[in-house]
């Protein structure tokens, strides 16, 4: 039993790193990476709202 719930938890291991390393991913990653670094101190205005002000 115990051999059984190692090698299902090394494949589950497995999957989960070839899930995260995997190209598709990526884009996903990257863009989920940056999310503080967007928009800082906005106030909790959309994006939409603070073009509009500037634009005036």
């Amino acid at each position: 039993m115990r051999s059984l719930v190692t090698v299902a938890g090394l494949i589950c291991f497995l999957v989960i790193a070839i899930w995260a390393y995997s190209s598709k991913r990526r884009k996903d990653f990257d863009e989920a990476a940056n999310l503080p670094f967007n928009d800082p101190e906005d106030g909790g205005q959309k994006t939409e709202d603070r073009r509009q002000k500037t634009e005036r």
